[in-house]
């Protein structure tokens, strides 16, 4: 092996300093047993004489040392039997992906240390080795702790955009300095360290919410307490040792790859927030996210000048050619995505279907757009009946029966003398409309999937990073407007719907894209000016009065 960094033997002196903690909290367990024992033995000698006193001494000491015996022994069996939480990751067993294995071992080689144990993906820009020796952990998955585990090298994490976006050469470089975290990760005493505080940690979620488990709850978080400034400067050690040595490996190519790091995440963002979360929300999955952010970037890079450069690498070889079969990998993570981002079955039904991009502006876009219409109508229904701002709807039938569901109602609406007011309105039902059928949707009765109960932080419907806060009653009427004016557009006008990799759904008409669009709605919705919108509908050709088609 190499000589040790600086940054290692900084991070071996806070493990001993984390094991110190460690071997206090044992010592302060002990301390009444063996005071109890010194009063016996002097009992049993001869040198403490005997008296009440003493035996009253003996008696209580002796007691207290028996009770803080159990709950030590409480805290330690919870500590060293609660499972430390895992991050939702794509297992790649070797026989998949034997060109990356081969990669990351070369690489580990070239910077002298240990090679991962595995390799995983997760649905993130992100890189990391993770532990998960821990015995818990193989009991789970019904494997049974083998002899030496505790010595077996942590598992590479690697984000599965970059196996999309980045280059085979781009993607040793980034991973060069993590792969190096293996050799301060060997070390006996940081190890140690890392599981000692990672019991910690799984002991005060364990003791949460649980009254019997307390006193468990707060010995762990005193302990943490105590250690976790030497923790963290233990971490910092191990990275900044990983560092140094990776910088014989690749160091110029680390640079660019860096900045494809910035670009991916990016993408990514995007592609999530605008393609990716519409259709979540309507029970489809992009089942190709991966790919989905390669044309996001390239879409990227034909706007921005400045992202030009960058699409000329595409003609390299990507890392996901590392990969036997990258289509069903991508599925698997585009799954673990949307589980993590927007919450959800982890198996595909009925109501939780994947989706592909050639089917993406037909069963979600154009979906996705009437059944905003259709809600924004039946708002506009239960408006009417209670009739709050005065005049009914004088577009309704003469029998009183409802009007139309037409672009014409929704701008005599919102641009009238009462179109201020009736807008708030609208954004109040709205959320309440969606809240509620949000809720609906997340009852496992009707999502058609059970709810595991062995870990809520990794398992359930409830997603564990919402991507965006919920929409404002102003949002949610602009999206319905719009939504309804691109219904009309495309029932009469010959319009389109489609897809924008930046931006999302989107309206083509004549083959390109009405972007222009928003800036009427905005107009009409904040404004109740209906003027823009008008003109709008009169350059491309849609008839307001014409009846749109809802589901």
């Amino acid at each position: 092996m190499a000589v040790p960094e600086p940054g290692a033997h900084a991070a071996r002196t806070r493990a001993l300093a984390v094991l110190r903690v460690r071997s206090a909290a044992l010592a302060v367990a002990l301390l009444p047993a063996a005071a109890a024992v010194v009063l016996l033995t002097g009992r049993l000698t001869g040198r403490i004489p005997d008296g009440s006193g003493w035996e009253t001494a003996r008696g209580a000491v002796g007691a207290l040392a028996v009770v803080v015996l159990l709950l030590a022994a409480a805290v330690a069996a919870v500590v060293a039997r609660a499972r430390p939480a895992l991050s939702p990751t794509v297992p790649i067993p070797e026989e998949t992906a034997p060109d990356l294995y081969r990669l990351v071992r070369d690489l580990a080689d070239r910077l002298d240390v240990p090679a991962p144990s595995a390799i995983a993906l997760t649905p993130d820009c992100d890189s990391w080795l993770e532990d998960r020796t821990h015995p818990a952990h193989a009991s789970a998955r019904g494997v049974l702790p083998a002899r030496g585990r505790a010595c077996a090298a942590p598992v590479l994490v690697i984000g599965s955009p970059f196996l999309w976006w980045m280059r085979v050469a781009e993607l040793r470089a980034l991973l060069a300095p993590v792969v190096a975290g293996t050799g301060p990760s060997a070390h006996p005493d940081i190890a140690a360290a890392r599981r000692f505080v990672r019991g910690l940690d799984a002991a005060v979620a364990v003791a949460a919410g649980r009254p019997a488990l307390a006193f468990v709850g707060w010995a762990a978080r005193l302990l943490l307490r105590s250690c976790r400034g030497h923790a963290a400067e233990m971490e910092r050690g191990v990275a900044a040792a990983a560092s140094e040595r990776a910088q014989t490996v690749d160091y110029g190519l680390r640079i660019v790859a860096q900045e494809q790091v910035g670009l991916a995440y990016a993408g990514w963002d995007r592609l999530l927030n605008r393609v990716a979360l519409p259709a979540w929300r309507m029970g489809r999955w992009p089942s190709r996210l991966d790919a989905g952010v390669v044309s996001a970037l390239t879409e990227l890079s034909r706007r921005d000048r400045l992202a030009e450069g960058f699409a000329s690498r595409l003609g390299e070889r990507p890392a996901c050619d590392l990969l036997e079969e990258p289509g069903v990998i991508d599925e698997a993570a585009s799954l673990l995505a949307a589980r993590l981002f927007h919450g959800g079955p982890q198996e595909p039904g009925a109501g939780w279907s994947p989706v592909a991009w050639s089917q993406y502006p037909e069963e979600v876009v154009d979906r996705k757009w009437r059944l905003e219409a259709a809600r924004l109508h039946r708002v506009l229904d239960v408006l009417d009946d209670l009739a709050p701002y005065g005049a009914a709807d004088p577009l309704a039938g003469p029998d009183g029966t409802p009007a139309a569901p037409t672009v014409a109602r929704v701008l005599e609406r919102l641009s009238g003398p009462a179109g201020s007011g009736l807008g708030e309105e609208l954004g109040v039902r709205l959320s309440a409309e969606v809240a509620r059928e949000t809720a609906l949707e997340e009852r496992p009765e009707h999502s058609g999937a059970a709810v595991p109960a062995a870990d809520p932080r990794c398992d359930g419907l409830a997603p564990l990073f919402p991507l965006q806060p919920p929409r404002s009653g102003r949002e949610l009427l602009t999206d319905h407007v719009t939504a309804m004016v691109c219904c009309a557009a495309v029932d009469t006008a010959g319009a389109v719907p489609g897809l924008d990799w930046l931006d999302g759904p989107a309206l083509l008409v004549g083959g390109a894209r009405r972007a222009d669009l928003a800036r009427t709605v905005l107009s009409l919705v904040e404004d109740g000016d209906g003027e823009p919108l008008r003109a709008w509908l009169g350059e491309v050709g849609v008839r307001a009065e014409k009846p749109v088609r809802l589901v």
